[in-house]
């Protein structure tokens, strides 16, 4: 007999309504509080159904920037709309886009001043053969992942993270002006500087004081993963470290005016990935990269739900067909002993997962998805 999660967990997506999404014309569905199975072949819209829920918790694609680019082909608009539980209190989402408009974000048929006030009342960590850029890509890979983990717990920081920013795209169009008009006033450049100190400053503390937190909690998971059979470290790169904020800023003022743009900041930093003390991503196997992303996304998980008070939904996206058996178990059994929040699994199989899922005693719910839309369901 299955039997239900013993769910810590105080935020639930109960229902789903979308309309004009990606390849998604219309749907309206309800979900199993535990654990929920997208399954079908590859372009159907299970992956798109991810994102739906990703998109009502970042005001964003996780795939796809640009919003005109999710809207469904020769349509003008889309709509998704779901019925959370937060805490014992319902929560409405209403997330609008129509192409040529700014988008529309309402919480219980009101909408928001400013999109980053909703950052991080619905916290979700999203896994997706994707997250490979984590360890093959350059450093701003990395960064947006730190810079929207921290942001899902602390408004302080995005609201910094949003002014300085800003403040470095006024440098660079400044310095750009100093070069077209050949002559520099180091005026405004002392003004700018000093505004980006600040809120530069703390970003680079909290970046600092997080990590110390969030690596011990990440090399247990890849020492769990892996049954200790190797060392890894993520190390927080940062100029800062070497010379403090101020006398970084001034020592790269000539080659800021150089360059016209602003060569030194906390938006160079970087989490350096090792393996024996070596880059990861030249020395690391498929296995080894693949164990440390996914200890890097339970540590998510723990810190998020830590910080929160309650588990952020969990989305996993294909990445049964991309794990080996291993991996696999490791992750139903965190989900079978309570560790995992509700959580969201796509498949190409048909029956693997829910088999999987039944043999565990998990309760779940499974929807097989051909061409954005819902073909049967099924509740065990």
């Amino acid at each position: 007999m299955n039997v239900r999660i013993p769910i810590f967990v105080v935020m639930i997506l109960q229902n789903l309504s979308i309309l004009n999404f990606k390849n998604i014309e219309q749907l309206d569905v309800d979900f199993s509080d535990n654990v929920n199975c997208f399954l079908g072949d590859n372009g159907e819209g299970k992956t798109n159904l991810l994102d739906a829920i990703y998109y009502m918790a970042f005001t964003k694609s996780y795939f796809n920037a640009q919003d005109s680019n999710n809207v469904k082909f020769n349509e003008k608009f889309f709509m998704l709309q779901g019925v959370f539980e937060v805490e014992n209190n319902e929560i409405n989402i209403h997330c609008g886009v129509k192409v040529g408009e700014k988008k529309k974000i309402k919480k219980n048929k009101k909408i928001y001043a400013k999109l980053a006030d909703h950052i991080g009342l619905l916290p979700v960590v999203i896994v997706t053969p994707n997250d490979i850029s984590l360890v093959t890509e350059g450093s701003e890979v990395r960064r947006k992942f730190l810079d929207s983990l921290i942001s899902q717990f602390d408004k302080n920081y995005l609201e910094d993270l949003i002014a300085y920013n800003r403040y470095i795209a006024q440098k660079s169009a400044l310095l750009k002006q100093f070069q077209e008009r050949g002559n520099s006033q180091m005026d405004l450049l002392d003004v700018l500087d000093a505004q980006i100190l600040a809120p530069g400053a703390r970003i680079f503390e909290r970046r600092k004081t997080f990590l110390e937190d969030f690596v011990p909690v990440f090399n247990t998971y890849y020492q769990d993963i892996s049954s200790s059979k190797e060392s890894v470290s993520l190390v927080y790169h940062s100029q800062v470290f070497e010379l403090g904020f101020q006398k970084m800023l001034q020592l790269h003022r000539p080659k800021d005016l150089k360059s016209t743009y602003n060569t030194s900041g906390i938006h160079k930093d970087d989490l350096v990935f090792n393996i024996a003390n070596k880059p990861l991503k030249r020395f690391g196997s498929q296995g080894q990269q693949k164990t440390f992303l996914i200890a890097l996304k339970l540590a998510t998980f723990d810190i998020i739900k830590k910080q929160k008070g309650f588990a952020p939904i969990l989305l996993l996206d294909d990445i049964f067909d991309k794990l080996d058996d291993k991996r696999i178990s490791y992750l139903l059994s965190q989900i079978a002993k309570g560790n995992l929040g509700q959580t969201f699994i796509t498949d190409t199989s048909i029956t693997k997962m829910p088999e999987m899922l039944s043999e565990l005693g998990i309760e779940f719910k499974s929807f097989q998805i051909e061409n954005g839309t819902i073909k049967n369901q099924e509740k065990v």
